[in-house]
C-alpha cells in the first residue's frame, strides 16, 4: 500500500497531472475524479 501522503503532496501530484493534461488535451473518460485517481496512480 502506498505511504499517506500529506495534504501539500495532493496538492503538487494533482497540480502536476492538471499541468499534464493542460499540454496535452485529450478527451476524459469517466467523471472527473476518476480521471484524477487514474492520473495519480500513474504519477507514484
Amino acid at each position: 500500500m502506498a505511504k499517506k501522503l500529506s495534504k501539500e503532496e495532493r496538492k503538487a501530484m494533482a497540480h502536476k497531472a492538471m499541468e499534464e493534461r493542460a499540454k496535452q488535451p485529450k478527451p476524459a473518460t469517466g467523471s472527473g475524479f476518476a480521471k484524477l485517481d487514474s492520473d495519480a496512480k500513474k504519477l507514484r
